[in-house]
């Protein structure tokens, strides 16, 4: 494995790990990838966010990556292809030229799509709601990731597991969506609810599920009025 000096460290400023999707996008690509990094967590909901963000500026969103040389890069899909770019034989997109072309097709769709999923069932990592109906744009969402996961697993040959073999920013732009999944108990394909479980018993996530409870607001940013229970991947 390589060795990084302190100098090559990058910053990474993140929100709650309860409930930033994007911040867990942004630091699963430091942390799957062995990159050298330091994360500094900022409150989202505590009105302090953008007075500890002024020095980033003009980045005004989390996560926000700062690289060795003082460089500030706003947007995880720019973050994904910086880190990309400076580490080639990191491994962060497939090797082969289908699989990246179509990896990068998914994360672009991620990052623009999904408004109703997104919207209904916030990320969060704390427990399972019971009873939550989703609406036929939620079903649509769904049916939508079921489509270009088996399209990715077409192109790529791998039958389980990772989307394209080995782990990729394709895995760590869907792992909030597994999170939504779960949380929400949505109606999914076997097959996806399995790609799910595997996503969340990931050490990684479970190493940053269980620091969910370092920020608390005595009230819930995104409040559903559903009964619930601990979460669990059964």
């Amino acid at each position: 494995m390589r060795r990084y000096t302190a100098l090559m460290t990058y910053q990474i400023y993140i929100g709650d790990r309860k409930y930033s999707s994007w911040s867990l996008r942004g630091w699963l690509m430091l942390e799957k990838f062995n990159l050298p990094y330091e994360a500094t967590l900022i409150e989202m909901f505590s009105g302090t966010m953008a007075d500890r963000m002024a020095s980033l500026a003009p980045a005004r969103l989390l996560p926000t990556l700062v690289l060795p040389d003082g460089t500030v890069v706003g947007e995880t899909a720019a973050i994904a292809e910086t880190l990309a770019e400076r580490h080639p034989d990191a491994g962060l997109w497939p090797a082969d030229a289908a699989a990246r072309a179509t990896a990068r097709w998914l994360v672009a769709e991620m990052a623009s799509g999904f408004a109703a999923l997104r919207q209904a069932c916030p990320m969060q990592l704390a427990h399972i709601y019971d009873g939550f109906v989703p609406s036929d744009a939620v079903r649509a969402d769904l049916a939508r990731i079921e489509t270009l996961f088996d399209h990715a697993r077409a192109v790529s040959g791998s039958q389980d597991g990772w989307l394209f073999g080995a782990y990729s920013v394709a895995d760590a732009f869907y792992a909030p969506v597994a999170a939504r999944i779960v949380g929400y108990d949505l109606p999914v394909s076997e097959r996806l609810r399995a790609y799910c479980r595997q996503t969340l018993s990931d050490p990684a996530l479970l190493a940053w599920q269980a620091r969910i409870d370092e920020t608390s607001y005595g009230h819930d940013p995104y409040p559903m009025d559903l009964p619930h229970r601990p979460w669990q991947l059964g």
